[in-house]
């Protein structure tokens, strides 16, 4: 439009604006095709304001340049608009098209016109969603105004009823989300997530709580970053934070800073705050939408049992009242830091704990674990994650250049005080480096415990570091007995038979059964490797009970070909401690019709040791079916002379162990006092593992009963047991 048209704009004036330097601005998009329009129009609102804001101005010069524009800005208020452009009803169009196509119903419009009546005003204003329309000779300076701030509180209107819809669609969607929620985390989270929408800021905040009489400020959980601060104590987790919560508690009222929002919250035992990251000033219609979504907050959280109740009993150990299990794993991962190796993860097994509590009572049982807590918590006072991880297993994180485990172990023999008894404990320590922490809270406490198992396997106090070679050992053990299952279920192990001689004529008196595993590829895997990994893996039982029925099955068909010897079998601790193990003995001789007196059951001092009640009853009724019992690797234990009268026993096997040094070797000492006992006692001797000639002669001489060799017979294949006793009868 021609320019000559903007004198409208300087007539008279009715009365005079307050100029003044502005705080914030009102964005204002001058739409027409006229630079002069421009001019005159900023001009003409040059210093005005608007509740303490001013106004900024664009300019656009084609309806096409103004759609350009309001794409690209959604912060624009009001738009002075010519209707005749590049085209007639360019003006129009643009309103159409902002409507319609941008979907932007806040923006206020001022249509503006050099040609009037070139468009009837009750029609557009019918048709168009405008604010106001008129003539450019009609807009003098004040009405120019005037349609300005009636155009800016239209549109400040409609935003504070947008707000309104929005704040209160979030505070009746709070109540379906919060409201029955029973998990403290994901509750904390939905809060700061709505009220982030009724205070139009980041949802970035936490939510905390503190007991009456209580300093300790903890956190219940939060929104990005403060997510991870579950289960803190904010005094340890942010100073500044905890210094705007803690003005909150001791004030009782919300707090405000530049950056920043903490809302106070009472509850009958418990307060509670809310604080969220909050760069823009909090309007008083935000506060009271907000003072609402509290009530369902306050409802929300004494649904999860005055707020921590739960997280308590999920996440605390009711006996110490430190963290559990569940709780340790969800805080180690944080201290999961590649390339960092300042922390160490300490494991504590409480060793016999099980003996305390069947001795003492589950009372004293639990006044020492009480004890061990106190007695922890006084020696690393700076201890991170102290927790309970099972039910005689404590764990927890220290700086390494903060622990010592030599001083660490001579502070913890001093003998505890639990109720009246002063009790002397052992421990075991798996210890796990930062370095060796893994992604998982899980994950991280499976490498200490194979630590910790580690130590219980050493017989010293010192404990043990986790290294990649023991998860290595371990997968390896796993691997063994996966294929040792397989292999016994398809009936791939095989006995052997190692002859056993009279010493006086060396005569075959029996043989002994030895279990063998063969490989596909012929080789053999020694029984010292995988005897113990099938005791440790539950499968000794079933395993030693077909051994049994291999060796009666042989005894059986060696007393067909005229050899009528005894086979001795093994028996493992497992074994002896199935109820009704004599029965089942005597249940498998009647099954396949052998002769009591020709089967011999060999026990280890470990199985005559443990249970010493148990193992006479069942040593005695295995005696009343006349098998006969044999002490097998005599003389490797400490106890068991005093017991030995006791036992209703037939044999004493003297171990290789004090045979392979003889005669020269101390040992010796050894085997004569096993023989001399033995025939003092009525009880005959074999010593096995004799491969020279010099140890037998020895052991003779010593008068030992009878022998078991490399010397005399290798362990050997049916069919070669069959060959060697050929032999002994030509």
């Amino acid at each position: 439009m021609s320019s000559e048209s903007s004198g409208f704009l300087f007539l008279k004036e009715d009365h005079d604006e307050v100029i003044s330097e502005p705080s914030d601005c009102w964005d204002i998009l001058i739409v027409d095709d006229d630079p002069a329009i421009h001019s005159v129009t900023k001009l003409a609102l040059s210093g005005l304001e608007y509740k303490g804001a001013g106004f900024r101005f664009h300019d656009a010069y084609s309806g096409a340049e103004a759609i350009a524009i309001l794409s690209q800005k959604n912060s624009i208020s009001v738009i002075f608009l010519d209707v005749i452009m590049e085209t007639d009803d360019a003006g129009l169009q643009v309103v159409r098209r902002v409507r319609e196509e941008l979907n932007n119903q806040h923006v206020r419009i001022i249509l503006r016109t050099g040609q009037a009546g070139s468009i009837p005003e009750e029609k557009v204003t019918r048709e168009y969603d405008i604010n106001d329309y008129k003539t450019k000779t009609e807009l003098t300076r004040s009405k120019l105004v005037t349609s300005l701030i009636t155009a800016i509180r239209s549109y400040e209107q409609i935003g504070q009823l947008e707000y309104q819809h929005k704040a209160m669609d979030s505070i009746l969607s709070a109540s379906k989300s919060i409201l029955g929620q029973t998990d403290i985390k994901v509750l904390c989270r939905r809060i700061i997530k709505h009220l982030s929408v009724i205070l139009q800021c980041p949802d970035k905040g936490l939510i905390c709580s503190k007991l009456d009489g209580n300093n300790y400020i903890q956190v219940l959980g939060g929104c990005t970053r403060y997510e991870t601060y579950f289960g803190e104590n904010l005094a340890e987790v942010d100073s500044r934070i905890y210094d705007e919560v803690e003005a909150s508690f001791s004030q009782k009222k919300h707090q405000y800073t530049d950056t920043s929002a903490t809302f106070f919250l009472r509850s009958k035992h418990r307060k509670a705050a809310i604080y969220i990251e909050c760069d823009e000033v909090i309007t008083r219609t935000q506060l009271q939408f907000a003072e609402i979504f509290f009530a369902n907050v306050s409802i929300a959280l004494d649904n999860v049992r005055l707020f921590v109740k739960l997280r308590d009993a999920a996440y605390r150990d009711v006996l110490t009242g430190i963290s559990n299990r569940t709780n340790f794993i969800e805080r180690i991962e944080r201290y999961q830091k590649l390339q960092k190796n300042e922390y160490l993860l300490v494991l504590l097994d409480v060793m016999n704990f099980s003996d305390v509590n069947n001795g003492l009572g589950q009372e004293v049982g639990n006044k020492l674990l009480i004890a061990i807590v106190e007695r922890l918590k006084e020696i690393y006072p700076t201890a991170k994650l102290l927790s309970r991880i099972g039910a005689d297993v404590f764990g927890f994180v220290i700086l390494k250049n903060e622990f010592n485990i030599t001083d660490f172990n001579e502070k913890l023999s001093i003998s505890f005080c639990a109720a009246e008894h002063i009790l002397p404990v052992g421990f075991k320590i798996g210890l796990c480096q930062q370095q060796d922490f893994q992604s998982t809270g899980i994950e991280t406490l499976k490498v200490a415990y194979i630590a910790l198992n580690q130590a219980k396997k050493n017989k010293h106090k010192e404990g043990v570091y986790y290294c990649v070679d023991m998860e290595d050992a371990i997968a390896w053990r796993l691997g063994i007995i996966r294929q040792l299952r397989h292999d016994f279920a398809r009936n791939k192990l095989e006995v052997w038979y190692q002859p056993q001689l009279a010493f006086n004529d060396l005569s075959l008196i029996g043989c002994e059964a030895l279990l063998r595993w063969p490989l596909e590829n012929g080789t053999y895997i020694s029984p010292a490797v995988f005897i113990p990994l099938a005791e440790d893996a539950g499968l000794i039982v079933d395993i030693g009970q077909w051994v049994l029925e291999q060796a009666c099955q042989q005894q059986k068909r060696l007393e067909s070909a005229g050899a009528d010897i005894c086979i001795a079998v093994n028996v493992s601790v497992p074994q002896f401690k199935v109820k009704g193990y004599a029965q089942t003995v005597k249940n498998t001789l009647l099954k396949y019709g052998v002769q009591p007196k020709n089967i011999e059951l060999e026990v280890t001092e470990s199985v005559v040791m443990d249970e010493l009640e148990t193992v006479i009853n069942t040593l005695q009724e295995l005696k009343k079916l006349g098998v006969e019992v044999a002490i097998d690797d005599f003389g490797t234990g400490f106890s068991s002379l005093s017991y030995i009268q006791s036992l209703p026993i037939d044999r004493l096997k003297i171990d290789r162990a004090f045979i392979k040094g003889l005669p020269n070797d101390d040992t010796g000492a050894i085997a004569a006092l096993v023989i001399s006992l033995g025939a003092k006692l009525g009880l005959k001797t074999i010593a096995e593992g004799v491969e020279t000639q010099e140890q037998a002669k020895f052991l003779k001489d010593l008068g030992c009963d009878e022998v078991q060799g490399f010397m005399y017979a290798k362990p050997m294949p049916e069919h070669e047991l069959i060959e060697f006793i050929n032999k002994q009868n030509n």
